[in-house]
């Protein structure tokens, strides 16, 4: 990408937790906007004050990932994408 950033929302299958936890470039973040590129999860951290129905009605899934891209090669982020989805994620039953 050149001159300027972009905001990339996506939803993954599995636990998007650990797609953030197994991103190595990548830096988990609480709000998006740096040189960095950074990813979020909105329904634990900008959106957690709206209840689960609201953020649904609002497109804000519980599988929702955020990512606000920086000044990264992109063939650097897509390599950490793409390594971090090919995990597999399971939910751990309760």
């Amino acid at each position: 990408m050149e001159g300027g950033g972009a905001l990339l929302a996506f939803e993954v299958v599995g636990t998007p937790h650990a797609v953030i936890e197994s991103v190595r470039l990548i830096t988990p973040a609480v709000s998006l906007g740096c040189v960095d590129t950074l990813i979020q999860h909105p329904a634990s951290l900008t959106h957690q004050v709206m209840n689960p129905s609201e953020r649904t009605a609002a497109g804000i899934s519980d599988r929702l990932l955020r990512v606000s891209v920086g000044l990264e090669h992109a063939d650097d982020l897509w390599s950490d994408l793409d390594q971090a989805l090919s995990i597999r994620h399971e939910e751990k039953s309760p």
